[in-house]
């Protein structure tokens, strides 16, 4: 069974249907194919919202879902000589609910917070003093969360009965966790995990392990060990599924590139390639900003005979919900030459969601085509819509507001071209979504870019997105080829594809903004990791993208964090981890300090920038905090204190080899900015004392063949990422023999998919990799740690948007994915 049918309810559906007639052509192929089998392909990446991305192989073997991992549906079926093939999505009916998990319906158990007694997973333990509650337990940002949980830990029983049935169906427990969880059903230990948080898992059950017309009892126990924490359970049975668009399209290649994801299909005695862009060009932020994915698509005879054709899409309201319980409005309109079909919530809560695993319910989603000799706009009954476009007809009304769980109305264009003789067809159609406001920034409401401070609504974009297609999809074409050549040159044909699976990833997961002032704020989402807003340990990793194809991007990154600084709204001597759970910037809501951490990372990044746009000027608009950041790195930064470096997910610990790398690089940081800005005393001062505080570290880390860890356990190892900047930067700092002792043995280290972050795990960090790989000094060795990092990507068992935290001998995610520290995998890039 396909893990994420427990996301699928038939709901809402939108359809565009366009006819066409296609006469005798060969068909060119398609001779750039590539050999990565991508974890996930990216469909429509627009922001942390809209993102939807397809987990299979084949684009009709699963449904196209948003990045966390909820139904998004997309489906798309083309009609020859009335046979229907399916190549895109895939239909799916929501399960049988047997024990609800909250965002089926509240659910009541009982909890304590307080270490129990031996024997509290056992069916007849006495919890009759364990307080009350409803069902989900978890911190404030987590969803569907009903009775508050911020405590290390805790425990919760459950009992319920199971219906006795029949059905043959397969019955599955589902549950979702964060952090360290175990779980009993009647007594028996049925999950046990490590420091990991996953959602919605489903797990099989021999019907022998329930007790049907009786009693059963799940009892929990979930250990917060930092942020989030979360615990939700329930039992479903699958349904037995009757699929209208059951023949499939044979799909012959599909290839990734930047911002494109190109399949090519036959359907009988036609060809179809389908093409998914998001024009994410880095140098036009109008149009990075527009919030526009186009689907386009084109066919052609194989056979040398004319054939009557027909393609059909269809969408559904998913796309603008959280919780697919919630009403949402249908409606129909036209903009210039654009016929479209929007949907949004009647509630429309704006800016009133923050967190990670929550998905937008604010604003309206459309779908959109332009108008064309015959082309119509219709919104069906579901259903009836699938059945119409097999056997003709069509019905049409003008508006729904509908609650998705009972109606299922859909959205349809119908376009005819009539008998075209031997020319080949092609068309789009058009994905938007109007967040009509996207961020809140210390209390000010400010929308997407786009819009020019709101002078510009989404009819005008929908008209210019259709105006403008032919010259966009030119110009991603030219921006596909320049990184796919960049790369390769820079690290070879692996390294190649790896950069182009990880730019939409990437900027993607991140909200273009201005502040009330004008200034520039591109502001990250951590996705999977706890839903924090403009993160400073999430930007650095990510910077190196955007440092390579436009700075103006890196500086909106680190804008908000000089301005929480600078405007004194926040006061400590080092700089903030964020600025607040997403989309509210409104101040650091991440539980503890990463003080030498983020004060290392952003006058790195600073330099960095000046070093990229070859002046300083930049870090002189911040010199005043930069110079009390590099202040606080000379005082704490050559042996840290007990504190979280970026890698928080290893926990706390004290005199951290790679973190005091990290504060010697600040240091050095600072005194290049001083020296471009003509500051010679003050480059100097800060010069020296890197070089000093790098020559105590030599001696402090030395372990004989390589560096340690920590300064205080020989026999221990760790990658050492963060000396890349000295390479990068011609900083000067280190001997170049320390890098390089430190690849040799890092090559003895290696797993089957690459080398772990340290001694003490197996799992490693992909962008992390990368890094410490541009330490080596010829691209041979480079691509050492690159063909294993390849691998997983192409190997992992877990089909989800690409994860950076990893099993290095398994290729198992541990945590995390669809983050935007993959830009990191673009250092090589920048190297000089």
């Amino acid at each position: 069974m396909n893990k994420n049918f427990l996301h699928i309810a038939i709901f809402t559906g939108f359809l565009i249907l366009l006819q066409l007639t296609t006469a005798a052509q060969n068909r060119k192929t398609n001779s750039n194919t590539t050999e990565m089998r991508a974890p996930s392909y990216p469909l429509v990446t627009i922001d942390p919202y809209t993102s939807a991305w397809s987990n299979a192989n084949q684009l009709f073997d699963a449904p196209v879902t948003h990045w966390t991992g909820r139904t998004h549906s997309l489906i798309g079926a083309l009609k020859v000589d009335g046979k229907v093939y399916r190549f895109l999505g895939k239909e799916e009916m929501p399960p049988k609910v047997l024990v609800p998990m909250a965002k089926h319906e509240t659910w009541t158990g009982r909890y304590t917070e307080n270490k129990p007694a031996n024997g509290w997973e056992k069916e007849n333990f006495n919890d009759k003093n364990w307080k009350l509650g409803e069902g989900a337990f978890g911190t404030d940002d987590m969803p569907v969360r009903n009775t508050r949980w911020v405590s290390k830990d805790i425990w919760v029983r459950r009992s319920f009965e199971v219906p006795a049935t029949n059905a043959p169906e397969d019955i599955y427990l589902i549950y979702s966790h964060d952090d360290i969880f175990e779980l009993y059903l009647n007594g028996e230990q049925l999950v046990a995990t490590k420091y990991e948080w996953h959602n919605n898992v489903l797990l099989k059950l021999d019907r022998s392990q329930l007790k049907f017309g009786e009693e059963n009892v799940i009892a929990v126990h979930c250990h917060n060990r930092t942020g989030g924490g979360y615990v939700d359970f329930g039992i479903i049975q699958e349904r037995e599924e009757t699929e209208i668009f059951a023949n499939t399209a044979i799909q012959n290649n599909v290839e990734v590139t930047a911002t494109q994801t190109k399949y090519n299909f036959s359907c009988g005695p036609v060809d179809l390639d389908v093409t998914f862009t998001t024009p994410l060009l880095p140098d036009d932020l109008d149009l990075l900003s527009r919030p526009v994915s186009y689907v386009s698509y084109e066919v052609a005879s194989t056979d040398k005979k004319e054939h009557d054709v027909e393609i059909y899409f269809e969408t559904t309201p998913e796309w603008a919900v959280n919780e697919p319980s919630q009403e949402v409005a249908v409606t129909k309109g036209n903009a210039g030459e654009v016929s479209f079909i929007k949907a949004g919530t009647t509630e429309q809560p704006i800016l009133g969601r923050k967190g990670d695993n929550v998905r937008i319910d604010w604003g309206y989603f459309y779908l959109a085509a332009k108008q064309q000799k015959g082309v119509s706009v219709s919104l069906n009954e579901y259903l009836k819509s699938k059945k119409d476009f097999i056997g003709g007809g069509s019905g049409d009304v003008s508006s729904y507001t509908i609650k998705m769980v009972k109606t299922m109305p859909a959205m349809a264009v119908t376009e005819s071209f009539g008998n075209v003789g031997n020319k080949t067809q092609s068309g789009y159609v058009m994905l938007a979504y109007d967040d009509i406001e996207s961020i809140q920034y210390f209390g000010d409401n400010l929308k997407a870019w786009w819009t020019k401070e709101g002078k510009v609504g989404i009819n005008d974009v929908l008209v210019s997105a259709a105006k403008d297609y032919e010259e966009i999809i030119k110009a991603c074409e030219k921006l596909d080829k320049k990184i796919f050549s960049d790369a390769e040159k820079a690290g070879g044909y692996k390294y190649a594809k790896l950069c182009e699976l990880a730019f939409r990833q990437s900027i993607a997961a991140h909200k273009l903004v201005k502040d009330t002032q004008g200034n520039i704020l591109f502001l990250s989402k951590e996705n999977f990791s706890n839903g924090s807003i403009g993160t400073v340990d999430v930007t650095y990793p990510s910077a190196p993208l955007f440092l390579k194809y436009n700075p103006e991007l890196l500086k909106g990154m680190l804008n908000p964090i000089f301005y929480y600084s600078e405007s004194g709204k926040w006061t400590k001597p080092f700089a903030a981890h964020d600025v607040g759970s997403y989309p509210l910037a409104n101040g650091q809501t991440y539980g503890g300090d990463m003080p030498v951490e983020e004060c290392g990372n952003m006058i790195v990044l600073a330099a960095a920038i000046a070093e990229a746009e070859g002046n300083a000027d930049y870090a002189a608009e911040h010199w005043e905090v930069l110079t009390t950041w590099a202040n606080y790195l000379k005082v704490n930064g050559l042996d840290p204190e007990n504190q979280l470096c970026t890698d928080d997910f290893a926990g706390h610990f004290a005199h951290n080899v790679n973190l005091s790398a990290k504060a010697i690089m600040g240091i050095a940081s600072y005194g290049k900015l001083a020296e471009m800005l003509g500051k010679n005393d003050v480059a100097e001062k800060y010069t020296s004392e890197a070089k000093s505080m790098a020559r105590e570290w030599m001696k402090m880390a030395d372990d004989g063949d390589h560096y340690r860890l920590t300064f205080d356990k020989p026999g221990t190892w760790s990658q050492k990422y963060n000396l890349v900047w000295d390479k990068l930067l011609n900083l000067g700092i280190f001997p170049e023999e320390v890098a390089q002792k430190e690849i040799a043995y890092y090559l003895t280290k290696q797993n089957k998919y690459g080398l772990p972050l340290d001694n003490r795990r197996t799992y490693t960090k992909s962008d992390w990799i990368v890094w410490t790989a541009t330490l080596a000094d010829d691209v041979e060795t480079f691509q050492k740690f690159i063909d294993p990092l390849f691998d997983f990507v192409n190997e992992t068992p877990n089909r989800v948007p690409m994860s950076d935290w990893y099993e290095t001998p398994s290729a198992k995610q541990v945590g995390f994915q669809a983050r935007s520290v993959v830009g990191g995998y673009f250092i090589k890039l920048i190297e000089k």
